[in-house]
C-alpha cells in the first residue's frame, strides 16, 4: 500500500492538464485542474526572465491562495536562428489579446514569418517545460526540466496538439508534435521529460507507488 496523494495542476489549460494526469495518476496521484476547484484565485504576474522563474512564481502563488501542494509549468519553444526565442516569451509571442486558440494562431504566423526573413537558415529548435512542485507554505519542493530537439515546419501539419505543435517536426517519426498519439507524446514531450523526473523524486520520498 501507499498513501494517496493529492496535487494541484495550476493551470487551465485542458490539454497540459491531460498529459500530466497521464503521467502521475498512474503513481496515485490524484491531479486536480483550476477549473474543478470552484475557487478563482487571481492569476499571478510572470514576470521572471526564465521558464523555471515563472513556473516557480506559479506553483508558490498558487500554492499559498489554495492551501494546497500545487504544481506548476511553464514552457516555451526556443529557435536556433532566432537566438533562443521565443523562449519565455512563447504564449504571448504575438501579443496576448484573444482567446487561447487566437494567440497559438498569431504566434505561429509570426514564427513562420520571422524566418522566412532569414532566407534559407537551419530551423533547428527545442521545446522546453519546466515543473515546480510547491506546498502551502510557499516552500518548493521540486523542480525540473525536460526538452524535446525538433525542427520548425513552414507548414502546419496535424490537429491535435495546441501552441506550436503543428509546426514542431520530428525528423525521426516524420511527425510534428500535432500528428502525435498519445503513446508517443507521453515518450518524447518536454513535459514528459520533466514530469518523470517528478515521478522520480516522488517515489525516492516514499510519496507514491505504483497502481495494481
Amino acid at each position: 500500500m501507499f498513501r494517496a496523494m493529492e496535487l494541484v495542476f495550476a493551470s487551465t489549460n485542458p490539454h497540459k492538464l491531460r498529459e500530466i494526469r497521464e503521467l502521475l495518476e498512474p503513481l496515485g496521484v490524484r491531479v486536480l485542474g483550476l477549473d474543478e476547484l470552484g475557487q478563482r484565485v487571481p492569476a499571478p504576474s510572470e514576470g521572471a526572465p526564465t521558464l523555471e522563474g515563472n513556473a516557480r512564481i506559479k506553483a508558490i502563488a498558487y500554492a499559498r491562495a489554495l492551501g494546497r501542494i500545487c504544481l506548476s509549468d511553464d514552457s516555451g519553444v526556443e529557435v536556433d536562428a532566432l537566438g533562443g526565442a521565443p523562449g519565455v516569451s512563447s504564449a504571448d509571442y504575438a501579443g496576448a489579446g484573444g482567446t487561447r486558440e487566437e494567440r497559438d494562431r498569431r504566434n505561429r504566423e509570426k514564427l513562420v514569418g520571422e524566418l522566412r526573413k532569414l532566407g534559407d537558415v537551419q530551423r533547428t529548435a527545442r521545446l522546453v517545460c519546466t515543473l515546480c512542485l510547491a506546498e502551502p507554505s510557499g516552500r518548493v519542493l521540486f523542480e525540473s526540466r525536460g526538452t524535446l530537439d525538433c525542427t520548425v515546419s513552414e507548414q502546419e501539419r496535424g490537429g491535435d496538439g495546441f501552441g506550436y505543435d503543428s509546426l514542431l517536426y520530428l525528423p525521426e517519426l516524420d511527425k510534428t508534435l500535432a500528428e502525435l498519439t498519445t503513446e508517443e507524446l507521453l515518450v518524447r514531450s518536454h513535459r514528459g521529460a520533466a514530469a518523470r523526473l517528478l515521478q522520480a523524486w516522488l517515489r525516492q520520498q516514499s510519496l507514491v507507488g505504483e497502481r495494481a
